[in-house]
């Protein structure tokens, strides 16, 4: 089963992209992406 999560900005921590993980994995994930509020590529985290 696949588990819907939320990427928050590591810089200015907004909510900006969902996407989804296996459950099974226990890592949280890191995706570089683009921040509109940044105006730039900044690391994305995953959120509880």
């Amino acid at each position: 089963m696949r588990k819907k999560i939320t990427l928050a900005c590591t810089n200015c921590h907004s909510r900006n992209y969902t996407t989804d993980k296996q459950s099974q994995k226990s890592e949280r994930i890191e995706v570089k992406k683009y921040c509109k509020k940044c105006g730039s590529h900044t690391l994305h985290r995953e959120t509880k």
